[in-house]
């Protein structure tokens, strides 16, 4: 069994970290044993646009209640954010990190950017700019829900790219940054040279087709074997829903706008996550953006056995193991410096 890659900052090494019958054990003990929680749901505005906000914890808050620490999950290009971080898929383990990371003690939340999901659908195409314009306005919400002033961030693919250009513009907003399935500049990714042959399209069009098919894509065009087909059949069933286009504005930006993201203007405490068999985020492409990181608190994992969907795959354990201990990091007791 191939161990994990795991790239940190300050000591930088290369670790085969756990032995197989020791990974396998920590895999299975890593989620908790699924709770009751309570849960809400919110709305943002920004203009005339209503933004779907959902949130989990265990219990519901209440007056002079301790601020537990926030959690907010960014959804990616294709869908919405209760579909990516709450799914349902019964007869087949625990795919929603909202109840996994509630049961750790987060509250957790997300939301639907413009176009997708519950939130307003408009004429616009949903970019990386407009997705850091709508966490603008979802975290005026969670700020003044929590009683928190900084939030954690996950952000998966393009919802990567739209929670690093929010702690770019925001940085006294976000705590640590988690940034899974990731892209920097794009190059030598095989999905975005693809994608970038319909590049006029995205240009021309603020809506693209996304229908069940191009769901099923998702768990096969890596890496077929990491993921179970029944997650894609239950995550377009939640999908389809809400119909079977969705906007194109981080389409494009991946494949005509590269770099969004400056790694020298992201100050919070970053951890890079990839799947073994990613085809957008190349472990060079990683690299790059991780040594021009700002913040010396820093880690860069790869996940063995797992492709560009992570919290969709058969070891998406390993990836909670590994943001639930980055988002646990004990402060540092130094005075060296950030």
């Amino acid at each position: 069994m191939r161990s994990p890659f795991w790239l940190c900052v300050p000591v930088v090494f290369v670790a085969v970290a756990l032995a197989p019958a020791r990974f396998e054990a920590l895999g299975a003990a890593t989620a908790p044993a699924k709770p009751s929680s309570w849960s809400h749901e919110y709305w943002a505005q920004k203009g005339d646009v209503k933004l779907y906000l959902f949130r989990k914890r265990l219990d519901a808050p209440t007056s002079g209640d301790h601020p537990r620490p926030v959690l907010f999950l960014v959804h990616g290009s294709s869908n919405s954010g209760r579909s990516s971080f709450d799914l349902d898929v019964p007869g087949h383990g625990d795919y929603s990190m909202m109840d996994v990371f509630a049961g750790y003690g987060f509250d957790v939340w997300t939301m639907d950017f413009e176009g997708y999901g519950r939130s307003s659908r408009t004429e616009r195409n949903s970019d990386i700019a407009e997705g850091v314009r709508d966490l603008k306005a979802a975290t005026d919400v969670v700020l003044r829900e929590t009683g928190q002033t900084r939030l954690h961030f996950f952000g998966e693919s393009s919802g990567g790219l739209r929670a690093g250009a929010f702690a770019m513009a925001y940085p006294d907003r976000v705590d640590r940054l988690v940034l899974a399935a990731f892209t920097y500049t794009g190059e030598g990714s095989p999905t975005l040279a693809e994608r970038a042959k319909q590049v006029e399209f995205y240009r021309t069009h603020t809506r693209r087709l996304r229908d069940r098919e191009m769901i099923r894509s998702i768990f096969t065009r890596d890496k077929p074997g990491t993921a179970d087909p029944a997650v894609a059949e239950a995550l377009a069933d939640a999908e389809l829903p809400f119909g079977d286009t969705v906007p194109t504005g981080t389409y494009l930006d991946m494949t005509a706008n590269l770099p969004v993201v400056d790694p020298a203007k992201v100050h919070a405490p970053v951890m890079l996550v990839r799947g073994e068999y990613d085809g957008i985020a190349t472990e060079e492409d990683l690299v790059a953006f991780f040594r021009k990181l700002a913040n010396r608190d820093k880690q860069l994992v790869v996940l063995p056995g797992m492709s560009h969907a992570l919290g969709f795959g058969y070891n998406r354990e390993q990836l909670w193991h590994v943001m639930r201990s980055f988002l646990d990091m004990p402060s540092r007791r130094d005075h060296l410096g950030p």
